[in-house]
């Protein structure tokens, strides 16, 4: 488990290293245009959303480790080639080799934490992964930041370089893991990949669940740097260093708030998490809607949106702990690869559409735009509410089931997929 975070936190530093950075390297640096340049963030989400449902299978059939691998020198060969690249045909097919090894490694990296963890250390597990994930982030944005230079090709070349190294080194240290051994496709007979398609969407929790997942990544994660940030600058008048203050109190909220909030978390219902985050995001939109609408001072504008990006940042940390735990315990044994897979790509999905739709809106339609996501955060709560209407105590409050079974002097495992 220690060299699995410890893999979370190298792929998160080396894309922190990049992200940031790649419009202004594809547009300005090689000279290519913001047309390319735009093209290449869409190519990223497009080559996750090709290879995510074929990522699933392959967890299943073969393990997490293997496919993580294979994901890993994909990325790498990505990222090195698109430090070298100086035409749009070798940016844009470099930038998919990047995508795609990038969306497979988060749901190899889930499936590893599930494989490697017991229902009382999940949660935990799953708190420390998204910790690092966003120290990794922020460590390698803010040293990326101090390295490039846009009238040095050569300082992006170094960065990507670096990027690449991370993923190798990366490769390295998950060879040495040795996975405890679980079901894989080949031991279930009469089970093929359409049919564990099937099977995934006739679960109607995990059905309800990827709904309430499009939902939150959509009204959170899809509108940090397109709708909100657009936003933020055209209707409150927050400045660029705001918006990095802004971007920054998320961040700190999230490391600072992460572990603290478990505590919290670990013996609630989970649905009930999930509703309040609904509600804690309702007021992190009322906010945004005071810092843009509410013609209060400047200053008092300004506190308020970066307090609107703490807000989310609470959420994410009550979230961590609950949501990807509850994906894997609602996949049948053998079938976490599969779930987390089809997970991932609804998350895609929402990424790719929440900047789409917030983009214009935040930028044009100030009023409409607080509404309508303030209305979709109070959803959140309805979504979660329901949804713990269908599952079982074991899955909704595991603390509390255990805690049954030990009272009750019984062995019996409950079950752990609802009907």
């Amino acid at each position: 488990m220690r060299r699995i975070h410890v893999g979370n936190a190298l792929s998160a530093f080396g894309l922190g290293f990049t992200v940031p950075y790649l419009y202004v390297y594809v547009a300005q640096v090689r000279g290519l245009g913001a047309m390319t340049a735009g093209t290449v963030l869409a190519v990223f989400a497009v080559a996750a959303l090709i290879v995510l449902p074929f990522a699933g299978r392959a967890i299943v059939r073969r393990g997490p480790l293997p496919v993580l691998l294979a994901a890993l020198v994909t990325a790498a060969v990505g990222a090195l080639s698109l430090g070298l690249a100086g035409s749009a045909v070798t940016v844009l097919g470099s930038a998919a080799l990047l995508g795609a090894g990038q969306a497979v490694m988060q749901p190899a990296l889930a499936t590893m934490i599930v494989d490697c963890s017991t229902a009382d250390t999940r949660s935990r597990a799953f708190a420390m992964q998204f910790f690092l994930q966003n120290l990794g982030l922020g460590v390698g944005g803010l040293i990326g930041g101090h390295l490039v230079d846009t009238t040095r090709v050569s300082s992006f070349t170094l960065l990507f370089a670096i990027e690449a190294a991370m993923f190798l080194l990366l490769v390295v240290v998950m060879t040495t893991v040795r996975m405890p051994h679980s079901p894989r496709f080949e031991e279930a007979p009469g089970r093929s990949a359409k049919g564990s398609w099937k099977q995934l969407l006739g679960n109607r929790a995990m059905v309800q669940l990827c709904v309430l997942g499009f939902v939150l990544f959509f009204a959170c994660y899809g509108q940090f740097e397109s709708g909100l940030s657009a936003y933020g600058v055209e209707a409150a008048g927050i400045s660029t260093s705001a918006l990095g203050s802004a971007l920054a109190a998320n961040t700190g909220m999230i490391v600072i708030a992460q572990f603290v909030v478990l505590r919290f978390v670990e013996r609630r219902r989970r649905t009930r998490v999930i509703a309040a985050v609904g509600l804690i995001w309702a007021v992190a939109w009322l906010a945004a809607g005071y810092a843009g609408l509410g013609h209060g001072s400047r200053e008092m504008a300004t506190a308020a949106f970066v307090s609107t990006y703490a807000l989310f940042g609470l959420g994410e940390a009550m979230l961590s702990p609950t949501v990807a735990p509850l994906v894997a315990d609602l996949a049948p044994e053998g079938m976490a690869g599969q779930y987390n897979s089809a997970f991932a790509l609804v998350k895609q999905l929402a990424l790719a559409v929440g900047p789409a739709v917030g983009g214009p809106m935040g930028a044009s339609l100030h009023a409409p735009y607080i509404v309508t996501f303030l209305l979709f955060s109070l959803g959140i709560s309805v979504l979660a509410m329901r949804l713990g209407r269908g599952l079982t105590v074991a899955q909704d409050q595991p603390w509390s089931a255990r805690s049954r079974v030990v009272t009750r002097g019984g062995t019996t495992p409950i079950p752990a997929e609802a009907s």
